[in-house]
């Protein structure tokens, strides 16, 4: 696909935009001063794959996180401030590999400009956050409400704040929890300007539904060029919403590390337990850093035949499977063996 030209910025040793990979965030959920609650789970989305890692900074105390996570992982901070600019300059200080801050609501002018010159003293990029529920009253009485219009001329002003005092390394993020507006919302700026986009539906909802509503809305941006960095936003572990990310980069075709599991819907033709098949192999492959295609098929008619281009897969039978491998039988084995012949296959791969 042809992604949208934008602007290179570095978030610590991470590059979002122009032809960087795209990045999979995530934001830390335990109280902000328990520090070691933080590091674990910082530790944990690390392990996950998580590209960077954003922790709220509610007060003074809170920034001490900044070097206690900064110190166990090796994973960019983003340093979630509102309303208070000393914290971001407090965070800056600290260490902090980038900055997210809504222009509008730290203040006058003289303290969008002080985060400003000390991120470009720092080399600290800025992620303008704007989200539909908190758009200006000029911005809402024009439009008549959070319309994408309306998001898309928020953000470029609160952008045009921080360009007055010559910074440009900017990320953009215009959530809203309505997929088509956030859709739209983030066409419009893309066409707009050239700075990166951290995408994303917020209030997305539950683990089931702010998947639906993630995927919907991120996948369809991604598949026209759009979109530079990615958080599925999840009412559920942080630790999820990394392998979600990783999930929607794999499932458009913009990540091909690691494990690509199909399976097919069974029918009546299934006479193994193919969905308990299918969660087990997906559970033991998920820390499996090959990239290869594995296939899980009810029967023979789904198994060599329609997904003869995994590179290992096991298709059901009546009460025993078939390895095969590249659409050949390798052997048939008892359904209870299925699971552990299957993992020997792809360890020799």
């Amino acid at each position: 696909m042809q992604r949208r030209e934008s602007k290179r910025i570095l978030v610590g040793k991470v590059p979002m935009g122009g032809d960087a990979p795209i990045s999979v965030q995530s934001m830390l959920n335990c109280p902000a001063h328990d520090v070691e609650a933080n590091v674990e789970q910082a530790k944990e989305l690390a392990g996950a794959g998580c590209d960077i890692i954003r922790v709220a900074i509610p007060d003074h105390k809170a920034v001490t996180l900044i070097d206690a996570i900064k110190s166990a992982v090796d994973v960019p901070v983003v340093a979630d401030i509102h309303y208070d600019y000393r914290l971001a300059l407090e965070s800056v200080a600290a260490g902090v590999d980038k900055v997210r801050i809504n222009p509008g609501n730290i203040g006058g002018e003289d303290r969008v400009k002080a985060v400003a010159t000390a991120c470009k003293n720092a080399g600290v990029p800025i992620r303008v956050g704007v989200n539909s529920g908190s758009l200006e009253k000029e911005i809402l009485a024009k439009y008549g409400g959070p319309t994408p219009e309306g998001m898309r001329d928020s953000a470029l002003y609160h952008v045009s704040l921080l360009e007055k005092y010559d910074f440009d390394d900017i990320a953009i993020s215009i959530k809203s929890s309505d997929v088509q507006t956030m859709v739209k919302a983030y066409e419009l700026t893309a066409e707009a300007c050239w700075y990166p986009l951290h995408l994303g539906v917020t209030e997305a909802g539950t683990e089931r539904m702010g998947l639906i509503k993630s995927t919907a809305g991120i996948g369809s941006l991604l598949l026209h060029g759009i979109g530079d960095t990615i958080r599925v936003s999840l009412t559920a572990s942080p630790v999820k919403e990394v392998y979600a990310g990783l999930d929607v980069l794999k499932a458009v075709g913009l990540r091909k590390d690691g494990i690509n599991l199909v399976s097919c819907p069974t029918c009546g033709r299934t006479k193994v337990d193919l969905i308990g098949l299918a969660r087990q192999v997906e559970e033991r492959l998920k820390t499996c850093g090959k990239s290869i295609k594995v296939a899980v098929m009810g029967c023979a008619v789904n198994g060599p035949g329609e997904a003869r281009d995994a590179d290992i897969g096991i298709a059901g039978g009546n009460g025993c499977g078939l390895i095969f491998k590249k659409g050949e039988v390798l052997r048939k084995v008892p359904e209870d063996e299925l699971i552990e012949e299957l993992m020997k296959e792809i360890e020799k791969l």
